[in-house]
């Protein structure tokens, strides 16, 4: 087992990138392992880490295909249909409500 190196809140050195950072980049991490991590010291509890991955190994991100933008819009229409109602709220249904807003505040107006 080899341990990781472990470095301070920004002080990595160059050639490192977190996932999201190898995502602006339009990268993915490709399969390697975990590189490196920072550390961010925090007061009252432990740190905060992130783990960093080498920008030179990390391949490019896949193009979305057309089956996939279609499953993306049938899942994202699916969270705008009240189950209450049955109709399309227009918006993403919030899962605090789990129904739409006039389904949320009917029992509210019939009393």
């Amino acid at each position: 087992m080899t341990t990781l190196p472990v470095y301070r809140w920004r002080l990595a050195p160059d050639g490192y990138a977190t996932y999201r950072q190898l995502r602006s980049m339009g990268l993915r991490p490709g399969g390697q392992d975990v590189a490196a991590q920072i550390e961010r010291p925090r007061r009252r509890r432990g740190p905060l880490v992130a783990y960093l991955y080498r920008i030179d190994r990390a391949k490019p991100v896949r193009p979305m295909t057309a089956a996939k933008w279609a499953a993306l819009a049938k899942a994202n229409a699916a969270r705008r249909i009240c189950p209450d109602c049955r109709r399309d709220a227009g918006y993403t249904i919030p899962a605090s409500l789990g129904v739409c807003v006039a389904c949320a505040d009917a029992p509210a107006l019939a009393a």
